[in-house]
């Protein structure tokens, strides 16, 4: 039993692994700082 946890959680990791490459090569990083930055400069009243 301990085995296998141990196996689900390496394929899950490595399956968050592979998204995470892939949403940086896609560039969707982008748009999510983009917002995060729109929404700290309104949180202190530049933007």
């Amino acid at each position: 039993m301990k085995k296998r946890k141990t196996v689900v959680f390496f394929v899950l990791l490595l399956l968050g692994v592979v998204f995470l490459t892939y949403g940086i090569a896609e560039g969707g990083y982008t748009a999510t700082l983009q917002k995060a930055k729109y929404i700290c400069l309104e949180c202190i009243g530049i933007g």
